[in-house]
């Protein structure tokens, strides 16, 4: 996101948070996500616009992100002041075209 925002100024900010949160979510057909609405499942970024940065590489994927402070799961702490907090509170997300394998 930071290189295509900040970096190259190709798209603003607001767009970036779309394509990355309610525009997949409508496109999937995922009912009560994508969006902070009342009812619907959120999880939340807050991060500093100015620091973030991706980190992970193929060598090393599971990398944080510099300048993200908090992240929150279906409104339960994972990242508070950038450290895990132990928590993991997501959810398997079965979109419409999800066919349980029978046995």
């Amino acid at each position: 996101m930071s290189h295509f925002v900040r970096d190259r100024g190709v798209i603003s900010l607001e767009e970036a948070v779309r394509r990355l949160t309610s525009l997949p979510a409508g496109n999937l057909k995922l009912r009560g996500r994508g969006l902070l609405k009342p009812g619907y499942f959120a999880d939340v970024v807050v991060f500093d616009p100015e620091r973030i940065q991706d980190r992970a590489t193929f060598e090393q994927p599971h990398q944080y992100a510099t300048g993200v402070e908090h992240v929150l799961v279906n409104g339960v702490p994972v990242l508070q002041n950038g450290e895990h907090t132990g928590n993991f509170p997501g959810r398997f997300v079965r979109g419409p075209g999800y066919q349980m394998k029978k046995p």
